[in-house]
């Protein structure tokens, strides 16, 4: 235990878990769609739908789509920040079964097209997990730096991802693999101890199969 998990993070109050958590959540979900988000979709679930209006969840939720961090004094007016940069959104509740109590599911556009469905839910002073991504599990808090990869469920990608790896001398700390039926969509989870290199992860995304390649550096976004 550190002194973060006893104090908690540095926010915008009044809760870790229903407002730094939810910046945190919004933050990532901008992280891995990639882009300016432009329109989103917001629902809550379980305790951050009974009393998310309260503890300002909604405002937070939108502050990290923003590019927010949890101690930016303009959380509170994120609703007039989103219109000022052209980003609109809604609000409604998931529908979710045994999922966290604090939970979201944000559907987003960005400027470019580019769409992302992400559920999440925050775990308590500040911290996160992303859960879904697209409709695939992936379970991961991005407390480390990140490699996530969709592709094509063949056979071969997982060596390479990890020769990659190997050769950059990124060590793997943890891995997950899933899929939504054999030789459908998959998902690589990896969490790693060092950087991986910005060419390598160009080099990834250029590789027949590979459908997206997002990475979040847990350096960026924090202070």
């Amino acid at each position: 235990m550190n002194l973060f998990d006893i104090l908690g993070p540095v926010m915008v109050g009044p809760s870790s878990s229903h407002t730094a958590g939810a910046v945190r959540i919004g933050w990532m979900t901008r992280k891995l769609l990639g882009e300016k988000p432009v329109k989103a979709k917001i629902l809550m679930y379980g305790s951050f739908a009974a009393t998310g209006l309260g503890h300002g969840t909604d405002r937070a939720l939108v502050a990290g789509l923003l590019g927010m961090y949890p101690d930016d004094t303009r959380i509170p007016d994120s609703f007039s920040e989103a219109k000022k940069e052209g980003m609109s959104f809604e609000f409604g509740t998931a529908n979710l079964v045994g999922a966290h109590p604090n939970s979201v599911v944000l559907e987003v556009e960005g400027e470019n097209g580019r769409e992302l469905n992400v559920q999440a839910c925050s775990l308590g002073g500040g911290r996160i997990m992303i859960n879904r991504l697209d409709g695939l599990d992936v379970n991961c808090t991005c407390e480390m730096p990140t490699l996530i990869v969709h592709n094509l469920d063949q056979p071969g990608h997982v060596a390479e991802v990890t020769s990659m790896l190997a050769h950059k001398s990124v060590n793997i700390a943890n891995m997950s693999l899933y899929r939504d039926k054999r030789g459908g969509s998959a998902v690589m989870v990896v969490e790693t101890d060092q950087d991986i290199p910005a060419e390598s992860l160009k080099w990834l995304e250029h590789l027949e199969g590979v459908v997206k390649v997002t990475y979040i550096n847990v350096t960026e976004g924090e202070r």
